[in-house]
């Protein structure tokens, strides 16, 4: 994330926390974000410079004008005017990050060989809620090489209780008793 979405996504937090509308705009974001990814050419085009502006600003406002609220809209023809529009997933990045930290949220990164059932997710969600005094959202990666086991990133701390990661630290246990 760059320094100008920061500012930017936390610009937009801060007024949308001054009109109590976070939980709205939050959402709203994170459907256009998407929607910008699935359509990377509509992004390309509203930041075309051959294109009026006028034009640009006037396609984000047919596209989303009646659907999202009216700050969020302002905001993306301002970042559509500053030329900056690519920076909108770094916004939204910037408006989660801060939503999270004042809604007492931590995102936790849980990496396995194989996908966790249902009931896995719930109890380790529980678990980590418990430890970290948060709610979870849990993010669910898998990664075969880890052989078993489970690896967690939570609040810039990481738990692998890996298969691999075990191994690796009886080789170099190993190692050591060797040399």
């Amino acid at each position: 994330m760059t320094q100008m979405a920061r500012i930017y996504g936390g610009s937009l937090y801060e007024l949308a926390a001054g009109e109590s509308l976070t939980d709205t705009i939050r959402e709203q974001m994170l459907v256009i974000r998407d929607v910008f990814r699935e359509n990377p050419d509509y992004l390309g085009l509203l930041g075309e410079p051959s294109i009026a502006r006028e034009e640009r600003t006037g396609l984000i406002e047919a596209a989303f004008g009646d659907q999202a609220e009216r700050y969020l809209v302002n905001f993306l023809k301002l970042l559509c005017e500053k030329g900056i529009l690519r920076e909108f997933s770094g916004c939204c990045e910037e408006f989660t990050r801060r939503y999270n930290a004042d809604h007492n949220i931590a995102e936790a990164v849980v990496t396995s060989a194989v996908a966790l059932s249902d009931a896995q997710a719930a109890a380790l969600k529980e678990k980590l809620e418990k430890q970290s005094g948060k709610q979870i959202l849990l993010v669910q990666r898998t990664d075969p090489s880890l052989m078993g086991g489970l690896r967690v990133e939570l609040e810039g701390k990481q738990l692998d209780g890996s298969v691999k990661a075990r191994i690796s630290g009886i080789s170099r246990k190993l190692k050591d008793v060797v040399m």
